[in-house]
């Protein structure tokens, strides 16, 4: 495994690219996740802890995702299992919420993810001053969760309609726990997507939260869209970051900086440290 460059190439901004210096201000970002607890309406949540104990937990966890020194953050219902496609009001009031509570904590870009409803994660976003959201915005699914369709034309009107036209959307092309509907291949999606979506980024997934993404679907993606930011999205860890950044434009990690790396465990800043160390030798300071 490469650790990093001894002298790294100088980035190459198109376009397309330069939100992520503009946006999450370094090349490669690490964006993190900040996995809030169940929330009002779903089968988890702590009656007795209340949304109090979701803020207390969020907030901690905020704190360690930044004081291991991540790029940004990514505020989501994880959660909230069974996933809904169109979640409940009361979901995005309480993330709402919650975010509004620690947004004077928040000393770095932030995003934010409510799974799985593209509609309401940009209402949350707008909401709560976030400038980035990661969704599935396009595609046909056989999923976990059903028969799981999309309207990316009706998304991205509701986006202009409400004055979100500047956050930017991440596009999960590989959905978590979900097939095409019909047999297409990761290259033929890419390309089709950026060609009609105009996608800000293309996230590349493995089957479920913390599952590795394939290092060969990732390169397949990039080398299909060059010019676009394509972010491994799930699994990637300090063994096999260098080697992820050696072909990805950033990251989106929440696992790997969990205690034991556990999902469900609070975040552990001395994971997050190292995690960091590596992803800075990679892009070069």
């Amino acid at each position: 495994m490469s650790i990093g460059f001894a002298n790294p190439p100088p980035p190459c901004y198109t376009p397309a690219m330069s939100w992520l210096k503009s946006h999450l201000h370094t090349h490669k970002p690490i964006i993190a996740m900040c996995h809030l607890r169940a929330l009002p309406g779903d089968p988890g949540y702590d009656r007795d802890g209340g949304l109090e104990g979701v803020i207390a937990s969020a907030r901690a966890d905020l704190h360690a995702l930044q004081t291991g020194g991540v790029d940004a953050v990514m505020f989501s219902n994880e959660a909230s299992l069974p996933y809904l496609t169109k979640v409940e009001p009361i979901t995005s009031a309480c993330m709402t919420r919650v975010i509004t509570e620690l947004r004077p904590e928040i000393d770095r870009p932030y995003g934010v993810n409510v799974l799985w409803d593209p509609t309401a994660s940009l209402d949350v976003a707008l909401a709560t001053g976030a400038s980035f959201v990661r969704e599935i915005f396009t595609g046909v699914y056989a999923s976990d969760y059903g028969l799981w369709n999309t309207n990316c034309g009706e998304v991205i009107r509701h986006q202009h309609a409400i004055g979100a036209q500047d956050i930017k959307l991440l596009f999960n092309i590989v959905p978590e726990s979900a097939v095409y509907l019909a047999e297409r291949n990761v290259v033929d999606i890419a390309k089709s997507t950026v060609f009609v979506a105009q996608p800000d980024a293309l996230c590349v997934s493995g089957l479920t939260a913390g599952a590795e993404t394939s290092s060969e679907t990732l390169k397949l993606v990039k080398d299909a869209v060059p010019d676009v930011p394509v972010f491994a999205n799930t699994g990637v860890n300090t063994s096999n970051l260098a080697d992820t950044l050696a072909i990805a434009d950033g990251t989106v990690t929440g696992t790997a900086f969990k205690r034991a790396g556990y999902i469900w465990n609070e975040v552990d800043s001395e994971r997050v440290r190292e995690f960091m160390r590596i992803a800075r030798s990679v892009r070069g300071g």
